[in-house]
């Protein structure tokens, strides 16, 4: 599929799209017909879930949802999987996980070792899937970043596979840590102790209009990507839809050496100096709607990061722009006279069947213990928001020899055609 011309691959992905809405089967989630046979003859296996809160609409809720109630959380097709435990680290009082234990027959569990032996002196599950987002946890003095236990909540799910000497899958929500040392910590681990580990944002697997998918060893001259949102948690999802594409230029991901961060004047000031591309802003935008592009302009908040990657590419990632509220990317490459672009574009309301595309991914990596996409991806995309947190909060570019993060891309698919309406009654 990506080594087809780029203009013969849009044109298939946008059949094939059409042709399976046409079918009327699962609208949300293209599985070829092989898969769907598949799926029939695999066996249901039992999960565990490590969350900070489960409320509605929390990324508990649009994740863990789709394995209870199917992935319209309706009580339609679902994954191969069976949640048997959860252990929540904050209990708001608008709590869900307790009336929907009572309902599926799921176990609240006190401790993250509880979770996944139930009891039995053994792991007990199939695979471990820990959220950590959302819930009230205190934020980096320095740089603001909201330091969520994901480290916390990994380390117990590797010491309970220590102590029963056993390991199972584990995906990691959104980005590995709040911190590069964290996060590196538990990717080291992850190696030594052989978990398969998977992790990321669902933005990658989103819908993309048009449908753009860049060639395997295709030669990107400069890229550039918009994101809308908080700085750090939608930073993130920038990142994730910038990697997910620049990550299949020749030669594969060679890791970042260089973090630049420019706001107010010093914006203007940069462009003068080609350290960013307008034109390729201006591309990214304009594959938004109209009624999510406000002005063609940067605005006064506009944040710009300049990504430096090893091998010669640069990337400019711009947020708190007036340009497009979604996540817009754009690339020259070599030989094309127009810049490559996409939206990858959400469903902003109830199910979020982005997410289900996220959870179909999930499944198949619980089922075969292979990450349907490396993990390097996301731990080279925590490793840069880390360092343009702190470039932003010190005011001025780093270094970062540590970010020489190497591998190869995957070929997994991305959700096709376009976003249903979400449901009027969340």
């Amino acid at each position: 599929m990506s080594h087809l011309p780029r203009r013969v691959f849009l044109q298939r992905s946008v059949a094939a799209g059409a042709s399976f809405w046409a079918a009327g089967t699962m609208p949300h989630l293209a599985l070829r017909a092989a898969e769907n046979e598949a799926d029939k003859q695999r066996e249901v296996l039992p999960v565990a879930a490590v969350t900070t809160v489960y409320r509605k609409n929390s990324h508990a809720d649009v994740i863990l949802g789709k394995i209870l109630e199917g992935y319209d959380q309706l009580g339609g097709p679902g994954p191969k999987l069976k949640l048997v435990s959860v252990y929540t680290d904050q209990v708001p009082d608008n709590d869900i996980s307790r009336p929907l234990a009572e309902k599926h027959g799921f176990a609240i569990c006190n401790t993250i070792e509880e979770a996944l032996t139930l009891g039995t002196g053994k792991i007990a599950v199939a695979g471990v899937l820990s959220i950590g987002e959302h819930g009230k946890y205190g934020v980096a003095e320095k740089t603001g970043q909201t330091m969520y236990p994901r480290r916390r909540f990994f380390d117990g799910i590797a010491d309970t596979f220590e102590k029963h000497g056993e390991v199972r899958p584990v995906f990691n929500d959104k980005h590995l840590a709040w911190n590069w040392k964290d996060a590196r910590h538990m990717y080291d681990r992850a190696k030594a102790m052989k978990i398969p580990l998977m992790a990321g944002s669902s933005v990658p697997v989103a819908w993309r209009v048009p449908p753009l998918e860049l060639e395997r060893g295709c030669r990107i001259e400069e890229a550039a990507v918009i994101g809308y949102g908080h700085t750090e948690a939608y930073g993130f999802h920038t990142l994730e839809a910038l990697q997910c594409m620049v990550e299949r230029r020749r030669g594969g991901e060679v890791g970042v050496q260089r973090i630049d961060v420019f706001t107010g004047d010093d914006i203007a000031k940069a462009e003068q100096q080609g350290l960013w591309s307008r034109e390729l802003l201006m591309a990214a935008a304009e594959t938004a709607p109209a009624n999510r592009r406000p002005r063609m302009d940067l605005g006064p908040k506009s944040v710009l990061w300049v990504i430096h990657y090893r091998d010669g590419l640069k990337a400019t990632l711009a947020m708190h722009t007036m340009l497009a509220y979604e996540f817009t990317f754009a690339a020259r490459l070599a030989g094309q006279s127009h810049p490559a672009a996409t939206w990858f574009q959400l469903q902003e309301g109830k199910p979020y069947y982005h997410f289900a595309y996220l959870v179909r991914a999930i499944d198949h990596f619980i089922h075969t213990g292979k990450a349907p996409y490396p993990v390097e991806r996301t731990l080279l995309t925590t490793g840069i928001l880390d360092a343009a947190m702190n470039a932003l909060a010190e005011g001025k570019g780093l270094d970062t020899p540590h970010l020489d993060v190497r591998y190869e891309p995957a070929d997994w698919p991305f959700a096709p055609g376009v976003a249903p309406e979400p449901r009027s009654n969340p």
